[in-house]
């Protein structure tokens, strides 16, 4: 049987490794065992992180439309309930768009919905 010789996909791999590794800190960009590890923890951590940016925003535009709503004289919770009842959908990313942007709309929206 012929002798196969792997060195070339080896250093192939462990370069393209690497380089995606570069600017990691101390041995996590130069040593490949190490960097190997840094690397597939990194992956989790940015699948991890795009769950968590979802979740993030949507605490956001809960806090700010609930500020806006208690200047205009109401909760968080009874303008959400009374916009369902009234079948308003609009969501909350434009509901906290519109608090920030334009405080009148929104005041407006929730003289409407009271």
């Amino acid at each position: 049987m012929v002798r196969v010789k792997r060195g070339l996909m080896t250093r192939k791999r462990h370069k393209s490794l690497l380089k995606a590794t570069k600017g990691y800190r101390l041995l996590s960009s130069r040593v490949f065992s190490r960097a190997k590890n840094a690397w597939m923890k990194a992956g989790q951590n940015a699948f991890v992180g795009r769950k968590r940016k979802k979740r993030d925003f949507r605490r956001l535009w809960t806090v700010r439309i609930n500020i806006a709503s208690r200047d205009n004289g109401t909760t968080y919770s009874k303008l959400i309930h009374n916009l369902y009842t009234k079948k308003v959908t609009l969501n909350r990313k434009v509901l906290s768009n519109l608090a920030i942007s334009n405080p009148t709309v929104f005041s407006n929206i929730v003289k409407f919905v009271k």
